[in-house]
């Protein structure tokens, strides 16, 4: 058999015919989008420097990593670190409190933006409706150092929610001193602070959901309630999945910058999550290795939620982010 034979014989086999195909296609595209393609590259460049090539740094977490000697000659530890971390007391307290203020956001922060999104889509008055927008969304493009600096000082024995406390009758007292008060301040003021601007990516969804649907729902006798639970829930449904789903992905996640601005030394059992930690660890003590490792595990607990969680949705509402 020649080799002229061979080649056309593996042209014609369905596999290298469709790959064939493809490529041809993709070229194609190419040609027609390159502009599209050559604005795309800004975005690409962007995760690859600071997203993909910064991940080399990860290995340090294997290494008892000195500065002087670099990445490449400090010296390899294996599984030390992860061992230290989990054999510490510290494991479990920041492990505790990393997912009790995260389930407490999905349980309260997350629904809030919907609710507020169908609130406001009920709204028939546009001037109300516009203020109500406004007021929501400002809290959001105030800086968290400004944020956090309001809680501080409304937190006092002076402060502002102690002088309400003390109008209804209640006793005066530092409430960012209190361990059992700390999640409560930093949940509600982030409801606050989010609920505006989480709220606008529901509102685009309610605006694709046909007007029909509610007229239907009108003439079966269905009243605002109902059409509520029967067309706007449904409608914007695969909206709250997805969101959901990115949320449950991050469940190891918390902020450190709006941690490290409220807690102190008193409310390290309730208020140091395992971003503070590393903190703490990496940059103040300069213990790098043990830190990276802490937050590879860390990364390691958020990407297993999410591929969890995305499985999940696809076999129980066929909704997934892929």
């Amino acid at each position: 058999m020649s080799r002229t034979t061979v080649y056309a014989n593996r042209e014609s086999e369905p596999g290298t015919h469709r790959i064939v195909e493809y490529f041809t296609m993709l070229r194609k595209d190419f040609i027609k989008n390159k502009y599209l393609y050559l604005l795309s590259l800004v975005g690409i460049a962007y995760y690859v420097i600071f997203k993909y090539v910064p991940m080399y740094g990860a290995i340090i977490a294997f290494k008892n990593y000195i500065p002087s000697k670099g990445i490449t000659g400090s010296d390899w530890v294996g599984l030390k670190h992860f061992y230290d971390f989990f054999g510490s007391h510290y494991f479990f307290r920041v492990l505790r409190n990393t997912l009790l203020i995260n389930v407490y956001e999905l349980l309260f922060a997350f629904p809030a933006p919907i609710i507020l999104a169908i609130l406001l889509n009920e709204i028939r008055q546009s001037f109300f409706k516009r203020l109500a927008q406004t007021v929501t969304y400002l809290p959001h493009f105030v800086s968290l150092l400004v944020i956090c600096g309001m809680l501080v000082d409304f937190s006092l024995k002076a402060g502002l929610i102690n002088s309400i406390i003390a109008w209804f009758g209640g006793e005066r007292e530092n409430l960012l001193l209190d361990p059992k008060l700390f999640r409560t301040i930093y949940i509600s003021s982030g409801i606050w602070q989010s609920i505006g601007w989480g709220s606008i990516i529901y509102l685009a969804a309610l605006t694709s959901i046909d007007s029909q649907l509610y007229d239907a729902a009108t003439v079966d006798g269905a009243n605002r309630w109902k059409q509520m639970w029967h067309v706007t829930l449904p409608g914007i449904m695969p909206t709250i999945v997805i969101l959901l789903i990115l949320q449950i992905g991050g469940m190891m996640n918390v902020g450190f910058e709006k941690i490290i601005l409220l807690y102190n030394s008193q409310t390290f059992e309730t208020g140091d999550v395992i971003s503070s930690f590393v903190y703490r660890r990496g940059i103040l003590e300069a213990n790098y290795s043990y830190s990276t490792a802490v937050g590879l595990f860390n990364s390691a607990v958020n990407f297993t939620l999410l591929v969890i969680a995305n499985r999940i949705s696809r076999k129980v509402n066929e909704t997934s982010l892929w």
